[in-house]
């Protein structure tokens, strides 16, 4: 297991990315991070700037706990993030502005949510075909 890591997080670039300032001062390193289990509508795509705002509400400027799991393939530390004692990726499914990624879930709880908030009509889910990122990148 990799060891958390007490990060200030100084960018928001959308719903599921973060940079994260950690480290001692003088001795800073910027770490690129994607929250884990989810994924959030892209910046161009419906609800993806609200997205990108809530997160930014939850976390800029803001000592995050940052719990890597591994690097995805453009080099971001995948993680799990913890700001103002909120877990970053269940409070963005939570409010329907991301969905539980089910291809790389393991948190039951976040598949939970993401029931709770279709069900809710919160957020993107007040859309009637709201159409997963991962699709839209496809087109």
């Amino acid at each position: 297991m990799i060891e958390a890591l007490l990060c200030l997080v100084v960018a928001i670039a959308d719903g599921d990315t973060l940079t994260a300032r950690c480290g001692e001062p003088g001795t800073y390193q910027q770490v690129k991070v994607r929250l884990a289990e989810i994924d959030a509508p892209e910046k161009r795509q419906a609800f993806g700037n609200v997205s990108r705002q809530h997160l930014a509400a939850l976390c800029f400027q803001v000592q995050a706990t940052i719990r890597p799991q591994t690097t995805d393939r453009y080099g971001r530390t995948v993680a799990r993030v913890e700001c103002n004692g909120q877990d970053a990726s269940l409070e963005q499914v939570r409010s329907g502005l991301a969905w539980a990624y089910t291809k790389y879930l393991t948190d039951p709880a976040v598949a939970q949510a993401e029931t709770e908030a279709r069900a809710a009509g919160r957020g993107l889910w007040s859309d009637p075909n709201p159409m997963p990122p991962w699709q839209w990148r496809h087109q």
